[in-house]
């Protein structure tokens, strides 16, 4: 199932790094970029490499993740030779233009994936595609390039803010405005025109429980199955908004048990309303959640 919460974790911190897993996180993305300065970089990726090795595949509480830095830099090429060989489950590329940097991202990765002995493909990609200016224009080509390591499509406002000199990304009522709002509908559908999974973005407040539950719960009725924390106190009440209620459960196997009793006609009636195909797939999909998380506690 994929992750529903996703904890940056600064590359360079000890103390960090040491209490990451404690937090519960389905996914931990060690953080090479915005958080670690550029003089501390060397370090970094030497502590999250130490990291990886210390818990190969098969021995991950999390999965593990790492954002690199963005591929037009100077850091980018030395990111990924330092961790690739410690065999993340997947590489977080930030500030993307469109498709064509997750397809350099894939040359690379075959490249150092054959050189360091991890078995090929077996590195994921997310991409963080609402962070520069032309970024947006790019999210169309998302539907039919062929991304095969592509795992996720994820937004940014705080860079996306910076890029445009935007003095706030909110608006008046304290919601996203405008320009981000239309960013984080384009990632959603482009994200499911591609196959990968869906990411909302950070809750900036991490003291803030109660907004980030909201936000959550009303990003998983939307269609996103997952979200980035910046904190271990935000992970779980994302895991929580990400994860089917017992009332969805039940009602999704209501919705299967009408159609399987309805044998081959294509809508049911249900509690006075007329269900179609669209609603029995969404029950599955409810189910198949339910019996993914079941599994994996």
């Amino acid at each position: 199932m994929p992750p529903r919460s996703w904890l940056f974790v600064p590359g360079e911190s000890e103390r960090k790094l040491g209490k990451a897993e404690a937090a519960g996180a389905d996914a931990l993305i060690l953080d090479l970029e915005d958080s670690v300065a550029s003089g501390r970089r060397p370090v970094a990726r030497g502590m999250v490499r130490a990291y990886l090795d210390a818990r190969p595949p098969g021995r991950r509480a999390s999965a593990l993740w790492v954002r690199i830095n963005p591929l037009d830099g100077p850091d980018a090429l030395a990111d990924l030779a330092s961790v690739v060989g410690g065999a993340p489950d997947g590489i977080m590329l930030p500030k993307i233009d469109g498709p064509a940097e997750v397809q350099r991202l894939i040359h690379g990765l075959d490249t150092l994936e054959a050189r360091d002995g991890v078995p090929p493909g077996s590195i994921g990609i997310v991409a963080v595609a609402t962070e520069t200016a032309a970024a947006p224009f790019g999210l169309g080509g998302f539907a039919s390039a062929r991304l095969p390591r592509l795992a996720g499509l994820t937004w940014g406002a705080e860079d996306l803010s910076a890029a445009l000199g935007a003095s706030t990304n909110q608006d008046p009522a304290g919601g996203w405005a405008l320009t981000y709002r239309i960013v984080r509908s384009l990632t959603l559908l482009a994200a499911n025109a591609a196959g990968v999974q869906p990411i909302e973005t950070l809750h900036a407040d991490f003291r803030d429980e109660a907004g980030l539950r909201a936000a959550s719960l009303a990003a998983a009725r939307e269609g996103f199955t997952g979200r980035i924390a910046i904190h271990p106190a935000q992970v779980a009440p994302i895991n929580e908004a990400f994860a089917p209620t017992a009332a969805d459960v039940a009602h999704a196997r209501h919705v299967v048990a009408a159609f399987a009793a309805g044998a081959e006609t294509g809508a049911v009636g249900l509690d006075g309303m007329m269900l179609d195909m669209p609603h029995l797939k969404q029950a599955q999909l409810v189910l198949a959640r339910h019996a993914a998380l079941a599994c994996g506690a």
